[in-house]
């Protein structure tokens, strides 16, 4: 999954609401609204290999029965949905390379625009807040306020995934405290 020149490639969910999941959750931070989001379904593979091999050696299956060994039953359908309805109950063989070559391009590179995110009320870490260079960076206290003393993510300071928000609010409220 990648906005710009950053990609992540980790584990993608698909909910009720939209996508979520590690892959999703880290790239919202390098993601502005109205930018388009490109997601390749299948990492590990070369799309279009994979649909040709499927049409030479299973020429008579359907496509969406292939690919559910790759993908969920639902995501394909959906897919077919999107991508391929005409060939749907076309059988392998009779499906064109040309088509076959426009379903790999969007399994490969499949151009998605959020239409915003869920906000605070669902935000594993948040961007912005105070700027650090208003702080001390050895006692977090502020420099035009002595005895304010800012801590974790009221800062403007974000990590990836992982743990390494939880260790910056202790480390920084650690900080702060031994000053005081």
């Amino acid at each position: 999954m990648s906005v710009n020149a950053t990609s992540f490639r980790e584990n993608l969910l698909f909910t009720h609401r939209g996508i979520s999941g590690p892959a999703a959750l880290q790239l919202s931070s390098y993601w502005q609204p109205g930018q388009t989001i490109a997601v390749n379904l299948l990492p590990d593979m070369d799309a279009r290999d994979l649909l040709l091999g499927y049409k030479n050696n299973s020429a008579k299956s359907l496509l969406r029965n292939l690919l559910s060994q790759q993908l969920s039953k639902s995501l394909v359908l959906e897919l077919q949905n999107l991508y391929w309805q005409d060939h749907a109950e076309k059988p392998m063989a009779e499906i064109p390379d040309a088509a076959l070559f426009d379903v790999a391009s969007h399994l490969s590179d499949w151009q998605l625009k959020p239409s915003g995110t869920e906000g605070y009320r669902t935000a594993e870490v948040t961007l912005c807040g105070v700027n650090t260079d208003h702080l001390s960076s050895k006692t977090m206290e502020c420099k035009t306020q002595p005895g304010l003393f800012f801590v974790g993510e009221v800062m403007d300071v974000t990590g990836h995934l992982g743990g390494y928000n939880f260790q910056w609010a202790w480390a920084s409220g650690y900080a702060a405290g031994q000053s005081v």
